[in-house]
């Protein structure tokens, strides 16, 4: 009997020489396919793709309307200024602070909320509907209705505040630079914090009666349930609601706009009024761009570490 195979080393160069990806052609149906989605590929490049590529490069010049035939490649200067600006150092600690509180009184009240529409009780399906309304109000509505509310004029806070006693006189809210963060932040959770309750619902709902049911039978109140069954189990969907609010509040501007504008004086100056300020009033495209380059670095950056952290209690 004769041996006809090669020896190893001439197996191992013959594996190695051997193509491991072959490309092939599309077939019929894959190519009908890309042609179908060629326009919104196409569309989607140009209004979506192509201004973040156009905004990083703009971010690269010292850009100003107001002479507009000089408009050097300074690198990365723009970000080092800006960084190493006092108001837009204070602009982010005002942001660091507005997202705290907003992300905190969202998810309280939507644990709160999620947790009293999980009881069985008649209208409880109504009041599920209702609680989508302030969620479903467009973001212009909403910041006009609490401008309203915060009048100092006929504003319904201040009438209800006297009536209970609570005030003397009228105030004029908005313009108190120590509680203006906080009012536009009390406007921002009672629009975000619908979508997050019915988040948590949704998981509360996915929880086994069982294990509520063997809870009772250890004898197991409603506050210990509540710490040993509940809270852990909607461990998954808090961090959703936690990664969701904490991107959408980092990056808040409407209510800025429509309440304060930044004031009284720079009160109200978060990072993402800086780069309205900065791009369209200064008329500096350079470091506007910038800014909001170093505002979505941080949002991702952030992000990525509350997704990464959660990732990590899961798998212990």
């Amino acid at each position: 009997m004769t041996a006809t195979s090669s020896p190893p080393a001439e197996r191992g160069v013959a594996a190695l020489a051997r193509p491991r990806f072959s490309p092939r052609a599309p077939s019929h149906d894959e190519r009908q396919a890309l042609i179908l989605l060629a326009p919104l590929l196409i569309v989607l490049a140009v209004v979506a793709v192509f201004p973040i590529i156009y905004s990083f490069y703009t971010s690269l010049f010292d850009i100003n309307l107001a002479r507009p035939l000089r408009q050097p490649f300074v690198w990365f200067d723009n970000y080092v200024r800006m960084l190493g600006e006092p108001r837009i150092q204070i602009a982010l600690w005002r942001t660091a602070v507005f997202t705290v509180v907003t992300v905190a009184g969202t998810t309280l009240a939507a644990l709160v909320v999620a947790l009293f529409l999980n009881e069985t009780f008649r209208g409880r399906r109504i009041l599920a509907i209702l609680l989508l309304v302030p969620w479903a109000t467009p973001s212009v509505v909403n910041g006009l209705m609490w401008k309203w509310i915060y009048d100092s004029n006929y504003g319904v806070l201040n009438g209800l505040l006297q009536a209970l006693g609570l005030i003397d006189n009228y105030k004029i809210w908005l313009a108190d630079p120590d509680k203006t963060l906080y009012l536009i932040a009390n406007a921002a959770i009672w629009k975000q914090m619908p979508l997050s309750a019915i988040l948590l619902l949704v998981t509360m709902k996915s929880i086994p009666e069982d294990l509520y049911k063997a809870a009772r039978v250890d004898g197991a109140n409603v506050v210990q349930r509540f710490l040993n069954v509940t809270l852990p189990a909607l461990r998954p969907g808090l961090m959703l609601v936690l990664v969701y609010e904490t991107m959408i509040s980092i990056r808040h501007f409407d209510l800025f706009m429509l309440l304060t504008q930044g004031g009284p004086g720079n009160a109200s100056s978060t990072l993402s009024w800086q780069i309205y300020v900065e791009t369209f009033r200064s008329l500096r495209f350079g470091t506007g761009s910038a800014l909001a380059y170093i505002l979505a670095f941080l949002t991702l950056i952030l992000g990525a570490l509350m997704i990464r952290l959660g990732w990590r209690r899961e798998a212990r």
